[in-house]
């Protein structure tokens, strides 16, 4: 009785789920090495502007091309001067408004992070049973406010680098970009960088632009109540560019101006 020969065997490798192992194993080998290259693009970014002066944003090319296809005019207004031209006043109004723990932090501020995440849990359970009892009538549910819990430093990555998509992808890149300001920039460095790069209002970039906007004056000659003004709009500029007598903002202001004394520079 003779005995059937048995077929050779084939490998892992050789079958068509072992090509495609393969094929998604170099994938994923590609991903990480661009994925690598991209940081050290970064990190040599990031280094340059401990002496060179970034021209531009990632966040102002893009404001700028929206406002120049719609319009046919490029609006920029931004001139850069240095730390020390700048308002102590303004200094201290910025981080009492928008972080006030900047010279203490690595670049991330755990505490309040959370704190917002649960603040926008909170209001996004409020929406849904809002939007439950408008679903009777028919009536369109207004969406739920979301605040942030961004330092100075998560804001100029942001701002600097990237798109304003909200992906894990983009958010984790915001990250890994704060540490490395917060290793190759001292505190002083981030925050004049963000003070003559952020958004002061429709093409109005920077705090000399915003002080000459608003109040006709240069940057360092800002009075307390003029700067904490300035420091309440960065989170809605153009808004309050619209509504320069809003009495939130006045309101506002006047609370920040309270709290510029705890403020701590860098």
């Amino acid at each position: 009785m003779t005995s059937k020969a048995r077929p050779p065997s084939r490998s892992l490798y050789g079958s068509p789920s072992g090509s495609m192992f393969q094929s998604g194993l170099r994938l994923l080998l590609l991903f990480a090495l661009a994925f690598a290259a991209l940081q050290v693009y970064f990190v040599g970014r990031i280094a340059a502007m401990a002496v060179i002066a970034p021209q531009s944003t990632a966040f102002q090319r893009s404001e700028v091309w929206r406002v120049a296809s719609q319009t046919g005019a490029l609006p920029w207004r931004q001139e850069w001067v240095a730390y020390g031209q700048m308002s102590d006043a303004l200094k201290r109004a910025v981080i009492a408004s928008e972080d006030d723990g900047f010279s203490r932090h690595d670049g991330v501020d755990w505490d309040a992070l959370e704190k917002a995440w649960s603040k926008n849990a909170k209001a996004e359970r409020q929406a849904e049973r809002r939007a439950e009892k408008l679903a009777e009538s028919g009536r369109p549910a207004k969406p739920p406010k979301i605040v942030g819990g961004s330092t100075i430093t998560q804001q100029l990555a942001k701002n600097l680098f990237l798109s304003g998509e909200r992906t894990l992808l983009r958010k984790g890149q915001e990250f890994v970009l704060t540490l490395l300001l917060e290793q190759l920039l001292s505190k002083q460095r981030i925050l004049e960088i963000y003070l003559n790069s952020v958004e002061w209002g429709e093409g109005v970039f920077g705090a000399e632009a915003a002080a000459r906007h608003y109040f006709r004056k240069p940057a360092s000659q800002l009075s307390a109540y003029e700067a904490a003004r300035l420091a309440v709009m960065l989170p809605r500029p153009k808004f309050f560019e619209k509504m320069p007598q809003s009495a939130y903002l006045s309101a506002r202001a006047g609370t920040i101006v309270a709290r510029m004394g705890d403020a701590r520079l860098p």
